[in-house]
């Protein structure tokens, strides 16, 4: 199948799913959600077909574990267990993510910066602040993904460096997206749930999966060398 039509059928799915929330219809989140960003799985394969590359089976892995952890925390009001499970899932995903992004600094010779940490740091600091009241028996697993997305985000705002900035633009508004998606889901869920919570989640989250899903086709595309781009730059 086109890249086109993978992304069109991601549109689609987009839509359905967030008719499914507007009508309240738990069926269409069931059969939707897991497919969001499968469709953007198909469409990075199909748009990255018989190039070669070694940093799409780090795309690949994101995207896989990140339908994983979509699909565990449907059923997260079912059992905590599950909630830890789609954590740990999303744990891995940028934990490949940030294995992508470190072999694009250090394959672009991107010098490593302080501002950046700071920034982070102070994120960090202040949500997990904020949070640690709430989670509960949830303290030290909260505490261990915030660190991984947050290490994930700081490689991104380096990777704003690179000389197509375009693709560096791409990126790092993907990880701010999906650090304001986390963000707004552990408000929601360990503090206080809002009416619109579940909007701002899934319209960060999906614009975050998005942008990286297309930055990183666009890395790979424009590569001068394809074949140089590999595992070990």
């Amino acid at each position: 199948m086109k890249p086109a039509a993978w992304h069109i059928i991601f549109i689609c799915v987009t839509i359905a799913y967030f008719t499914g929330m507007a009508l309240q219809l738990d069926v269409a989140e069931y059969i939707f959600k897991p497919l969001l960003v499968s469709s953007l799985l198909g469409y990075f394969t199909a748009a990255t077909a018989g190039i070669p590359s070694g940093f799409k089976k780090w795309i690949t892995g994101a995207l896989i574990f990140s339908v994983g952890g979509d699909s565990l925390l449907l059923l997260a009001n079912a059992s905590e267990r599950y909630f830890i499970l789609g954590l740990v899932s999303f744990l891995i995903a940028h934990v490949f993510y940030i294995g992508c992004f470190h072999f694009m600094k250090v394959r672009e010779s991107v010098p490593g910066k302080w501002q950046p940490a700071i920034i982070v740091g102070v994120y960090y600091f202040f949500i997990m602040r904020f949070l640690l009241p709430h989670l509960g028996a949830l303290k030290i697993p909260v505490l261990i993904y915030g660190i991984v997305i947050s290490f994930m985000l700081l490689l991104a705002m380096h990777l704003y460096e690179l000389k197509d900035n375009r693709t560096g633009r791409m990126l790092l508004t993907g990880a701010v997206l999906f650090v304001v998606s986390d963000s707004i889901l552990a408000v929601n869920k360990f503090y206080h749930p809002a009416a619109w919570g579940g909007w701002a989640i899934m319209s960060t989250y999906l614009g975050a999966q998005w942008l990286l899903t297309r930055g990183m086709i666009r890395y790979i595309k424009r590569a001068r060398h394809p074949g140089d781009i590999d595992a070990n730059p």
